[in-house]
């Protein structure tokens, strides 16, 4: 395990090698977590060349003791020493850089007091570009994250009848992954029936399912940190002809979008397949404005599929390809898969039956 986070702090050592960059403040969680293993809160760290050093508190010290690899750490005593003042302690000397957009305006201002601001500057996205091909350890553990995600998601389907609230739905599917040894969920559920399907991202509430209800669940479970990420739409009963054409057009545009992917093939080309295909089928003014992104110790991370992005694929990358038609006062159909992108092509992470009538 120690090897793990040593290389990865390595990689980041030759990137900021690169920029001629000496140390850099990291704030963002995830990144704290993807460096040193370090996986609770109030935690802040200094990458150098000279050294790694984890800065928490009390509360944490001993945690950070069981979970943490590669890095010196520093117990703060937060009545008597600043964080401003304990990281100008610590910090080497030579050009820094810091994580802006993972800190809030008050905390970096009493942080940047204690500092040489002639030799500090913003850096983002160099541990998040680390981040984007994943070791076989990370695509070990959003696999058996979504393994509990399809165990859940088949159970729950078995409960499903007239009458019930997507309150009720959520909470259950929620305590399901939990019981098959989820850490947590991945994201709060989103589980919504009938019209409120066409909210993309809305909030299981008192709504009762009725027959011919569109029912569209989105959920995640946890794996050492690392997120799955699926969606499937279903209609209870009996499928309208307005319905059926929703989901049959979403399906073969995931599946489009599916059979297009390998290492190599540019972001931006594959959500122009997506969105063509929902064009021609007549459903361009209520598609959503992204096929997907990438998925992993973060629910929404690089890379991220959609018009304005600049990337191609690797061989490495875990990113959902989710496709959605939602449609005010109608309804909403969404089917999101993870998968794993391969030098030749991909890997289904979600198995989840794509059925689309439930009884």
């Amino acid at each position: 395990m120690l090897t793990r986070y040593i290389q990865r702090q390595q990689h980041l050592l030759d990137i900021l090698q690169e920029q001629d960059i000496e140390n850099l403040l990291v704030f963002n969680y995830e990144n704290i977590l993807y460096l040193t293993g370090y996986s609770g809160n109030a935690a802040y760290l200094i990458v150098s060349s000279k050294g790694f050093w984890l800065i928490t508190d009390y509360r944490y010290f001993e945690r950070a003791k069981t979970e943490s690899f590669g890095c010196e750490l520093i117990c703060r005593d937060r009545d008597t020493e600043s964080l401003g003042a304990c990281i100008k302690r610590l910090l080497p000397k030579g050009k820094t850089a810091f994580e802006s957009i993972s800190i809030n305006v008050a905390l970096w201002s009493s942080i940047e007091k204690h500092l040489n601001l002639d030799s500090i500057s913003p850096l983002d996205g160099s541990v998040e570009k680390l981040r984007m091909v994943k070791d076989e350890y990370e695509i070990a553990s959003i696999k058996k994250a979504a393994a509990i995600a399809d165990l859940a998601l088949s159970d729950l389907l078995t409960q499903i009848s007239v009458g019930v609230t997507e309150l009720d739905l959520a909470t259950e599917l929620d305590y399901k992954m939990k019981k098959l040894g989820s850490d947590g969920v991945s994201f709060d559920t989103i589980l919504l029936f009938a019209q409120r399907s066409a909210l993309p991202h809305g909030k299981p509430g008192e709504t009762q399912l009725k027959y011919g209800d569109l029912l569209l669940v989105d959920f995640g479970a946890v794996i050492n940190g690392y997120r799955s990420d699926m969606t499937r739409t279903y209609v209870f009963g009996e499928a309208n002809s307005r319905q059926q054409d929703m989901y049959d057009a979403v399906l073969s545009c995931q599946i489009t979008s599916l059979n297009s992917l390998k290492a190599g093939l540019d972001c931006q080309a594959l959500n122009n397949i997506s969105t063509k295909i929902l064009t021609e089928a007549g459903y361009g003014d209520y598609a959503g404005k992204g096929l997907g992104h990438g998925v992993g110790l973060a629910l929404h991370e690089v890379p991220f599929i959609n018009p304005n992005t600049n990337y191609k694929l690797e061989a490495g990358n875990i990113i959902t390809i989710e496709p959605g038609v939602y449609i005010p006062q109608v309804g909403g159909v969404r089917i999101e898969d993870d998968v794993l992108i391969t030098e030749s092509g991909f890997e289904f992470l979600t198995h989840a039956s794509k059925s689309f009538v439930i009884n």
